[in-house]
Formats: structure tokens, sequence, C-alpha cells
């Protein structure tokens, strides 16, 4: 058996075939292990969502912040982007079997065997790796529930963007959701700040640093890896933490670790982003 991590997918189905091609996956004997964002600009969305619930326990999942407006479009409560490419699974006929599936799936999977912590985003300095799992499973719970369209109606926001273990209410889901779902460059104090999206090389703010570069204990104890940030282009400064996401989407390459030797797979991917 042997265990792969792959970065953001975001609905480039063929690329993701002809990775696991080239590593010779097989889902009767392997495990893939995916850092959210399976669905959104690139072509094949909905095929991807379909192969992915239909590997079963072959596939591990996190959410990611395009999974989640996923959901809220599904509920009425966002629109679709127009450079998504997402349509074709709102008329699809198992719009509702995949869509309750992705609404099962984690903010934050955990690899008891190999110590490995996988997110889309990142983990909040401000938290303990423990602490991490707790606000993840706060969340969860929430959208696991018959109740999970209010949590999406109030889950778009900046704010609050500093953690104090007094946020209740949906200001501590929201945070918790953009934590790990949307953060990149933090404030050193932990703030998180959305606007930047460039690599740290080209961060002309020297108020705010990578999140896995704040000092804290958040990158203690399990390994993490994590995806969302293409322009880092799959490079991480920090030893404790890994980074998959190379900009498949954007014209740049899809990228793939197997765990047990470390060998990385890569394929290059055509522009699917417009």
């Amino acid at each position: 058996m042997a265990t792969y991590f792959v970065g953001d997918i975001q609905g480039c189905f063929d690329d993701l075939q002809h990775l696991l091609q080239q590593a010779n996956f097989d889902p009767q004997h392997d495990q893939l292990w995916l850092t959210g964002d399976l669905v959104a600009r690139g072509p094949k969305s909905l095929e991807t969502l379909r192969f992915v619930k239909d590997l079963g326990p072959a596939a591990i999942t996190v959410l990611g912040n395009h999974d989640l407006h996923l959901l809220a479009i599904d509920a009425g409560l966002a629109k679709l982007n127009p450079k998504d490419k997402t349509q074709p699974i709102f008329s699809a006929e198992d719009k509702d079997e995949l869509l309750l599936w992705l609404r099962q799936q984690p903010l934050l999977a955990y690899h008891e065997a190999f110590n490995i912590i996988m997110v889309h985003a990142g983990i909040s300095p401000q938290w303990s790796q423990q602490q991490a799992k707790l606000y993840a499973e706060e969340v969860n719970a929430q959208l696991r529930g018959d109740d999970y369209q209010t949590l999406l109606a109030h889950m778009y926001g900046a704010l609050p963007n500093y953690w104090q273990d007094e946020l209740q209410g949906f200001d501590r889901l929201r945070f918790i959701i953009n934590a790990f779902t949307r953060m990149r460059f933090c404030a050193p104090d932990g703030q998180l700040e959305f606007h930047n999206k460039h690599s740290p090389a080209s961060n002309n703010n020297s108020q705010h640093v990578p999140w896995y570069e704040v000092a804290g204990t958040h990158l203690d104890g399990a390994h993490v890896i994590f995806g969302h940030w293409a322009a880092l282009e799959g490079h991480c400064s920090h030893e404790n933490a890994t980074t998959l996401d190379t900009g498949c989407v954007w014209g740049n390459s899809l990228t793939m670790l197997r765990w047990e030797d470390k060998a990385v797979f890569s394929v290059p991917c055509p522009l699917h982003a417009t």
C-alpha cells in the first residue's frame, strides 16, 4: 500500500488521471489524500467529484474554499462565479448525492500512522495542533447537521481576523473556516490577511509573513501538508510543512507526493482558468 498526497485539482480531471497513471496508483491497495478545492475553474469539476467520491475509502479529502462556495451556491446563498466551470454539477442527476457527500468531508484530516495533518490552507499560528483538530470538528459538526445552510449563510467575510478563545457563534466559526480554507499571510501576532495572494518573495508588506513563518506551536508535532497557495510553486520554508498546490489550473503543473519514499510525481497542465 502506498499513500499519495496531491494538490488542488480544481476540476482538472484529465490532469489528475495522467498523474495517477504516472504513479501507477491502484485504488485497491493505495490511498489518495487530496488537499481540497476539488472543483472550480478547471473543465471537469463534475467528473472530479464523481471520481473522488467513487474511490470510497481509497480517497481522503478536506474541504477548500471553492468546495464550500459550491455548497453555498447550491443552497441559494451565493452566486456562481462566471470564471468557475461548475454549472454541470447543478444539472447532474446525482447532484444531491455528490453534494451531500462533499458536505460530510472534514476541514482537517489526520494520518495517525504517519503523524500527518492535511488541511487546505493552513493552521492558524494562534492555535496548537490539538486545538486545530477540535476547532475543525466544531465546523464539521455544523456542516453535517440539518441546519448547515445557516452556517453557509454566515461564513463569508474577513472578520474577525484575530482569534480569541471567547469568540462565539458565527464569528467563531467564520474565523475557523477562514484559517483552514483562505489563509496565506498573517501579521506577526497571527492576525489573518486575505488580500495578498502572491509569493513571499514578491511580498512588499513587511508587516505580513506566511502563516507557517509566524511564531507559534501550530507546526509542532505532526507534519502539515496543505494546498491553496499556488504562488508558492510547491516551496515552503518550514521543515515541518509541505505545500502541494503547484497551479495546475493556471497552466503550471499538478504535483503528487508518495509519502513512503518521498517520491514526487508531476504532470504539466494546460491553462484551464480564464
